[in-house]
């Protein structure tokens, strides 16, 4: 009999697809160019305001969200590509998933702070250039615009990828489970704490990141 187990809490799916909306702002964003380089940099704002929260939250979250439960040793990793995958693999993050999570996070980081101190003397110049020399902006934008948008794409084909792959293949939803937070697991395993106190937690965790990423943009005013 199938378990109907909350895997992830309101707040990680929230954070999830407000991540998808501003990596598609960004792009669009980005590549209009011109004024539109205005709204690129808030929504960069929002991003990093975002990549905090969940920096949190992988510490205090729901329990399928905390980086605890997905940091897999190498050996892990190996017996989940040849098979033999642990029970707990199948209920978050996945060690190939997890990778993607790392990946995602430390690449998402470092473009945004590429962005704020970046000048790419023409549209755009990063709100903590000026606490930089002159050569590491202008190498800070080489990077944001030669390097880390394309690892930045490449991570979300492959992310997409390995989502339709799992439906298609495996006929694993994650993309359900990511909208109604629920899995059906064949044993019964502890969820993800997600109630009023914890939204209310995590409110306050993004509202003290929110307040934190305007402060440091306003270092540069």
């Amino acid at each position: 009999m199938a378990n109907k187990v909350r895997v992830w809490d309101l707040p990680t799916r929230l954070f999830h697809w407000s991540l998808v909306a501003c990596i598609v702002g960004l792009v669009v964003t980005g590549y209009t160019g011109g004024s539109a380089m205005n709204w690129h940099a808030r929504i960069g704002y929002a991003v990093l305001a975002l990549l905090l929260f969940r920096l949190v939250w992988g510490v205090v979250g729901g329990r399928w969200s905390r980086f605890s439960s997905f940091l897999y040793s190498p050996a892990s990793v190996l017996n989940y590509l040849r098979g033999r995958a642990h029970p707990d693999h199948l209920i978050g993050h996945n060690p190939l998933g997890a990778g993607s999570v790392f990946a995602m996070l430390a690449v998402l980081l470092a473009q945004v702070a590429t962005g704020l101190v970046g000048d790419d003397e023409s549209a755009f110049t990063g709100p903590l250039n000026r606490f930089i020399a002159t050569s590491k902006g202008l190498a800070a934008t080489w990077y944001h615009k030669r390097i880390g948008q394309w690892l930045l794409l490449a991570l979300v084909v492959l992310h997409i990828g390995a989502v339709l792959y799992y439906l298609l293949k495996k006929r694993d939803n994650l993309i359900k489970a990511m909208v109604g937070g629920d899995k059906l697991l064949e044993r019964q395993v502890a969820p993800s704490l997600d109630t009023a106190g914890t939204r209310l937690l995590a409110l306050a965790v993004l509202v003290a990141c929110s307040a934190a990423v305007a402060w440091l943009v306003s270092l540069g005013g």
